[in-house]
């Protein structure tokens, strides 16, 4: 018979459990204190090397902060030979150096054609405008800057006139350690009254043409200007008259007080005043294509204007938008009787980038005056300069391309409307125009 399963003989000497969970535990300790102790010393090597590589960090910054002292003793030793009475004033990005003397020019050429009762009836090539200016340094933070126009659209003869030329002090506030608090001005500058003729040069002018009143003007005279944190001032006193007519008289006086609030946003307001002029005067102060003058019947009555205008600009990343709006006064001693008037006046322009360089602006514009005062618009001199308009607009439609900011293409058709006193209407002076701006 085959044996039955023997039951397997047990150990002479097992382990309790207990004893095997203690081996297990103990065990399980050691390797747990075996690897810290492995982990402390990869600390602690990578703590010494940190502490190497800073140290050559140091001496790295010590040697460079070296060669930097090296550099500045070197730069103000080369400093202290240079003529400070003729400081190194920034480059202006334009035009060409002759010594210290920096030569630039601007301008415009093209077509212009108006309706038969404009200035352009059977249309003309023309040079729109050329201008040379001139900058350079005179002394300590005092510099010279001319301005010869040698043309414009608004010239009707081509002799070459004065712009602006004067000496700037700038920053005269330095004395009581405050920066650009005070400048300025002496010789003959633009009159700061309004911003339009800011950007009316062509090639700042988005459009050929400008707003209807178009107030701009330039004269002898002084001028202070600065800035105030957020704030900004210019004020001047010049000669009332055009020099072409006397410049005896009385001043005229303006100034424009701005608020820029950020770089979005930009208001400011203006005031100005022609002074007292004779019958026989025009005023410096360019208003509606034409000059303020007497409208009195007596060749010895004496005149004066005085008008005031808030500006309002915004910008966005592809374009800008600005309005503007005043009144103005003229006033009169005609001895037949005062012809006082009041004259309302506004307009809005906006431009707009558009893709591969090309740009679209718009400006409309408008001026009021009940008892009539003259303005030339488009309209011939000749024929507008005596007689009374009531009410004119303008709305103007403008395409351009900037090759770059030194050359400018533009074409522009403006519709021109309005009424003279009696009743005659204003209906066929529109204009179209095109344009190349420039600088050098």
């Amino acid at each position: 018979m085959p044996k039955p399963f023997a039951k397997p003989a047990e150990r002479e000497h097992p382990l309790p459990v207990g004893s095997s969970i203690r081996w297990a535990l103990a065990l399980l300790f050691t390797v747990t204190v075996l690897a810290a102790q492995a982990d402390d010393r990869q600390l602690a090597e990578e703590v010494r090397l940190l502490r190497e590589q800073n140290a050559i960090l140091q001496q790295q910054l010590k040697l460079q902060g070296n060669r930097l002292d090296s550099l500045s003793h070197q730069v103000n030793d080369l400093e202290s030979g240079r003529d400070n009475t003729m400081p190194a004033k920034p480059e202006s990005g334009k035009g060409f150096n002759l010594g210290k003397l920096n030569v630039s020019v601007e301008g415009g050429v093209g077509y212009a054609a108006t309706g038969t009762d404009g200035s352009a009836p059977n249309g003309k090539f023309r040079v729109d405008e050329a201008r040379v200016f001139m900058e350079a340094p005179l002394w300590e933070d005092i510099y010279f800057n001319g301005e010869l126009v040698l043309t414009t659209a608004d010239a009707s003869y081509s002799d070459v006139e004065l712009g602006e030329l004067y000496v700037e002090f700038e920053n005269i506030s330095k004395w009581w350690r405050q920066e650009n608090q005070l400048n300025a001005r002496l010789g003959q500058m633009y009159i700061p009254f309004g911003e339009e003729y800011i950007s009316r040069n062509a090639i700042d002018n988005p459009l050929i043409t400008h707003s209807l009143v178009d107030f701009w003007g330039v004269a002898p005279g002084v001028e202070l200007y600065g800035n105030l944190g957020k704030f900004s001032y210019v004020a001047v006193v010049q000669n009332g008259a055009d020099d072409a007519n006397g410049a005896g008289g009385d001043k005229s006086v303006a100034g424009r007080i701005s608020y820029d609030p950020n770089e979005r946003w930009h208001f400011s307001v203006s005031g100005m005043r022609t002074g007292d002029l004779k019958a026989d005067q025009f005023s410096a102060m360019w208003f509606g294509n034409g000059f303020f003058h007497s409208i009195g019947s007596s060749g010895t009555a004496r005149f004066h204007a005085e008008a005031a205008e808030a500006d309002i600009t915004t910008r966005w990343k592809s374009g800008h938008a600005g309005v503007f709006g005043g009144w103005a006064q003229y006033h009169d001693n005609d001895p037949a009787g005062s012809n006082a008037r009041n004259i309302y006046y506004y307009s809005a322009q906006i431009v707009q980038n558009l893709p591969h360089k090309f740009f679209a602006a718009t400006r409309w514009s408008q001026a009021f005056c009940p008892n009539g005062i003259p303005i030339v618009g488009f309209g011939e001199s000749s024929d507008y300069s005596a007689s009374l308009t009531t009410q004119l607009w303008r709305l103007s439609l403008g395409l351009g391309y900037r090759f770059s900011d030194r050359l400018v293409l533009k074409a522009e058709y403006a519709f021109e409307r309005g009424n003279e006193v009696g009743g005659d209407k204003r209906q066929n002076e529109d204009f179209f125009g095109a344009q190349a701006a420039f600088k050098f």
